[in-house]
């Protein structure tokens, strides 16, 4: 049954400071990126067609109506966005490293996207969706940790594919062993699970991919369609009885990868919702795949995430280039 919404993401929502350049006294300048994962995601649904919904705390301060604005100006519906008036919305320093990954300073402690309660949750938006996305930092904290699990039951209730990305942020968990918990969990609920090489290593101790899915899929039979992510060096895709991997795009022109994971995993979502997530074939996979890596190096040619989502005639135009290498 088509909720309805689409997709309806829970979880942080925030700016990323993001370096651009240097003043005339030789101070680094930040360009304040709306940002957060699961709104990235919602970002990139819309831009390919879908309704989407985000759940979620932000303060109601001068970026927490930024964001709200922003989201809004994406065609994101807000009805389940919270504006707190005492906490302050999360910022998000970000440093951008010579290979193009990044360095997080997070300004949380907590802000207000870690104190969205249980009881707070829009339910009927929640179990209406076809397709309920989240990510492992709306489980850092207790209450927002119940509000995640909450929300998770309402959609499995209402049939949704549940979608889950572990988004890796170590700054952001009082130990790792805290953040493994939580994310095991969250495998144990996902159908769709886009997971990146390092959180790979992280959950199974694994340098070799196979190995490593092979060990989640065994671990949890309830994830359908397993994604990895590799950068630069591409993706794969676990699916019943296939394996397919797809080497990425470089073409030129990276700025920083801010967005990429959230970008591929967006695409990914599109492509469940026009031929669903069983019995897939390794020509679908393929196709699935190729369109999420070039989704995701479009976004790395711009800066922040959000406003910089690729239109599906850039998208077109990149697979069109048969250098795939």
């Amino acid at each position: 049954m088509i909720g309805h919404f689409d997709v309806v993401a829970l979880g942080e929502f925030l700016i990323d400071f993001t370096e651009n350049g240097r003043s005339a006294q030789g101070n680094p300048l930040f360009e304040a990126n709306p940002g957060g994962a699961p709104c990235n995601v919602l970002a990139m649904l819309k831009k390919l067609g879908h309704a989407c919904a985000f759940v979620g705390k932000v303060g109601d301060d001068l970026f927490g109506r930024m964001l709200r604005d922003t989201a809004l100006e994406a065609g994101i519906s807000t009805e389940g966005l919270l504006l707190d008036p005492e906490a302050h919305t999360t910022l998000a320093f970000v440093k951008t490293l010579p290979n193009g990954d990044r360095d997080f300073s997070f300004y949380r402690d907590p802000g207000a996207d870690a104190l969205l309660r249980a009881e707070e949750l829009p339910e009927a938006l929640i179990a209406g969706a076809t397709i309920f996305h989240f990510g492992s930092l709306s489980m850092t904290h207790a209450g927002v940790r119940r509000a995640t699990r909450r929300a998770v039951e309402l959609a499995k209730q209402g049939g949704a594919l549940i979608s889950f990305d572990p988004n890796l942020r170590p700054p952001l968990w009082n130990s790792m062993e805290e953040a493994k918990e939580q994310m095991h969990w969250g495998l144990s609920r996902c159908d769709i699970l886009k997971i990146a090489d390092n959180e790979l290593l992280f959950l199974t101790g694994e340098t070799d991919f196979d190995l490593g899915a092979a060990q989640l899929r065994e671990a949890y039979p309830n994830i359908r369609l397993l994604n990895v992510t590799a950068g630069p060096d591409g993706s794969r895709a676990y699916h019943e009885d296939k394996t397919v991997v797809v080497p990425a795009f470089r073409l030129g022109g990276t700025i920083e990868t801010t967005g990429a994971g959230d970008t591929f995993c967006a695409s990914v979502l599109h492509y469940v919702l026009q031929n669903g997530v069983s019995g897939l074939t390794e020509a679908q996979l393929t196709e699935m795949l190729r369109f999420a890596n070039a989704a995701a190096y479009l976004v790395t040619t711009k800066k922040g995430a959000i406003r910089s989502m690729p239109e599906p005639e850039a998208i077109a135009s990149v697979l069109a280039q048969t250098t795939s290498r």
